[in-house]
This record gives structure tokens, sequence and C-alpha cells, in this order.
């Protein structure tokens, strides 16, 4: 079972990275968007650390991407000489009252952890085997690259837990966000044994920047444990020349893969979850629908909106005047004094109310050809901040579908410092 130092080097640094791309593509001026998951309860106050333009409506594409794209779980960890594939869920912030309960199963090694990986796989080669086990953080992993004859593809593996019933499991069980993240095919399903599971066929970067395809198979057990694994067109996730067409499991396969009682050791070694936390209900006025509804009031008539969603704090619209679709997300923030002083220093413009306002125009941020995002960003004397985005796309993975967005400068502005959002 050993494999080549190309195959391990493949890995080093690169799975560590694997599924964190929704977070690393939504950036601002160098700093990150969304920097992992999106319970409710951490990102409110990652929203008033980070200081995004548009984190929390970012943070609508990381909806339903596993653990890997929410704890960043596919890094950290050592069994075969390189980073574990993945790791136990982070542990949640549930007050130092809560206990989760031991393990009741012997632990694991590493290497009887990608033994059972080995064992699911169909005929072929593997190599460049790693993982870590059940003993410690950052949990029981495998990865390894595997070859039917049709090409090197790597494929990795965890194991961990999480409340059944929590935001958590939710929010990674349901798919992805089309406006924000390119996939072929997604979808969703109750097993007989009360276990959920999503499979998602996508690709490595949203905007589909390189060829490489990323499958991926999340499992939450009634119990409430997961199983997580992914799979590439590419001996490595990142940095490696496509090595066939797709990923060598099915659908089917994958699904086989996570679903196997073979992981049922496994996950007796593990402790079981805390409950998540109740999250803190949303200021008032700023859950998803009346952000929604009173963005759509504020819209210029000729913006006929197409799609949207919205979440706590954010909202998003998909609208079209007749010239191409133009994406227009908000963000509304109550609390943000903390941060008034870097987002709007001397040269922002101040209202006679008191409410500070920057504008920005630049570049899309997600690799669309030629798309460009305009910004209205204010923050009014009680800390509120809302933040106004519009792009010359229906998405911003994609080309631009019109030479400017659908709402001026102006419009954004106006939208912004409108005292709807007040509650006036």
């Amino acid at each position: 079972m050993s494999g080549t130092q190309e195959d391990l080097d493949g890995f080093e640094g690169g799975l560590g990275d694997a599924l964190r791309r929704t977070g690393e593509d939504f950036t601002v001026e160098g700093r990150p968007l969304v920097d992992g998951g999106v319970m409710r309860g951490r990102r409110r106050l990652r929203r008033r650390r980070v200081a995004t333009v548009t984190g929390s409506v970012a943070a609508l594409a990381a909806v339903g991407l596993g653990t890997s794209y929410t704890t960043g779980a596919f890094g950290g960890g050592s069994g075969r000489g390189g980073a574990g594939v993945a790791a136990q869920p982070e542990a949640r912030e549930t007050g130092p009252a809560t206990k989760t309960s031991p393990g009741k199963g012997p632990q694991l090694s590493a290497e009887q952890v990608i033994e059972r990986l080995e064992r699911l796989l169909p005929e072929g080669k593997v190599s460049g085997q790693a993982g870590s086990g059940t003993a410690g953080r950052p949990g029981p992993s495998a990865r390894l690259v595997f070859d039917d004859g049709e090409g090197r593809a790597a494929i990795g593996v965890s194991v961990g837990a999480v409340d059944p019933d929590g935001t958590m499991a939710e929010q990674q069980l349901a798919c992805p966000d089309k406006t924000f993240v390119s996939f072929d095919s997604c979808r969703n399903e109750t097993l007989a044994d009360g276990s959920r599971l999503m499979v998602m066929r996508g690709y490595e970067y949203p905007d589909k920047r390189v060829d490489t395809k990323w499958w991926h198979a999340y499992l939450v057990t009634s119990d409430g444990y997961t199983v997580d694994a992914s799979e590439w067109n590419a001996p490595a996730e990142k940095d490696a020349a496509v090595s066939r067409a797709e990923p060598p499991l099915t659908v089917g396969q994958l699904k086989g893969l996570v679903t196997s009682d073979v992981w049922r050791p496994v996950m007796n070694a593990l402790p079981k979850a805390a409950p998540e936390p109740v999250p803190n209900p949303p200021a008032q006025g700023q859950d998803g629908a009346a952000i929604m509804k009173k963005l759509k009031s504020l819209l210029p008539g000729s913006a006929k909106v197409t799609s949207g969603r919205g979440d706590d704090g954010y909202a998003y619209v998909v609208v079209n005047d007749g010239k191409g679709a133009s994406l227009v997300q908000i963000n509304v923030q109550p609390g943000m004094s903390d941060v008034e002083g870097q987002l709007f220093g001397a040269g922002a413009e101040v209202l006679p109310d008191g409410t500070k306002v920057v504008t920005h125009q630049g570049p899309g941020e997600k690799g669309g050809a030629g798309v460009v995002m305009w910004t209205a960003d204010t923050i009014r004397t009680d800390g509120l901040r809302v933040v106004v985005s519009a792009f010359n796309s229906g998405a911003q993975h994609t080309k631009a579908t019109r030479a400017t967005p659908a709402l001026t400068m102006r419009q954004l502005k106006s939208i912004a410092t409108s005292g709807k959002w007040a509650g006036k």
C-alpha cells in the first residue's frame, strides 16, 4: 500500500484546500468574504468582524456544500506521510456546559481507515495512500490515488459527527445555488434507515476556470454521524492535469461508498456531536423574506425580477430590464459600529442624517469574463450597515450579459440609504 512521492506531493497541501473553494472564491480587496460555514450563530459574528462588502450574500453559495466547504475539512492530520483528506466537523461553539458522549467502540488507526476506503473501490490500482485514525483530531480520514485503467484520480473520505437535527446538517445537505456555483447535477434523498444524502457532480472551481471535475457525496445518519466523500478526474484536486473525462466512481458507486456499513465501526469510535445551540433570531425586520420584499419594492420599474433568494440578513435577485440579466445583492447588518472606522474613512460621504456612504466600481471577482461590480456601502449612526451591489451578469462566474449593471450607482445608493431598512 505504499504510494509514490509524486502521489503524496500531489495531495500535500492540496486536499487541504479541496472543498474550501466557495469561501476562497468570494473575496474583496484580498479579504475572504466567506471563511467557511453558514451556521447562523457563527455567520452573525463573522459578518461583524470580517466586515466584507457582500459576504453574507456570498454565503448563500456555500449552503449545501458539505463539511468540506463549511469546516475546511479536507486538511490537517497525517496518516501515511501526508495531510488527511478530511476531519470531524470542528467543535461547535456550544458553551462550557455542553458535553459530548464518548465513542462506544474501539479506536481505529489511519491504516484501518484507509483499508476501508480501498475495500469499497472497484478493480484498479491504488497509490499515494494517506489518512488519519479516530483517536484524535482532525478525525478519521483516508485519501489515495485510484486508477482503473482510464486514468489516475484522487479520492478521499472522512467520517465525523453532527447534530442531525441542527442547521449545520440541513445546510450541508442542501444543493448549492446555481446563481453562485456551477454544477451539472445535485440530488437529495432520505434513505430507508432515516439517513439523508446529498450527491453533487460539480467542478473544482465554480467558474470552471480549469477542467477539473469534483464529485461529492455527503451522508448524515439518523444518529448523527457523517460520511463525506469526494473524487476528481485528476490525481489531485488542484494543480494537476486532468487525467480522465470523468471521476472514476459513478453517482451510484459514490452513494454506495458513503452508505456502506464499513464506516459504522469508525462512527462508533467517535463521540456524538453536541446539540447545536438555538440561533438567536434575526433583528426585527431583517429576515430574508422581509429583506427580499423591501429590496423588490425599491427596484426601478424597469428591473423585472426573474429569480431571487433571501436568508437572515441578506438577499439577492436577478433582474432583467430587457438588456440582459443582472445580479443584485444586499446585506442588512445591524450593530456594525465597531468596523465603521475601517470601512468608512475620511473620503466617505456624510448625509444630513449622519449616514456615511462609500461607493465602489470595479471588476467582478469570480472569473466571469467582462463582469463588473458596482457597490453602494452605507452605515447609519446606530450602526446599521446596508450594502447593495449589482453586476452586469446574472451570475458572477458567468460572462457579462450586458455592458453595465441594470441599476445605476445613483439607484444603488438610493436603495442602500432608504429609510425602509430602519423600519421607516
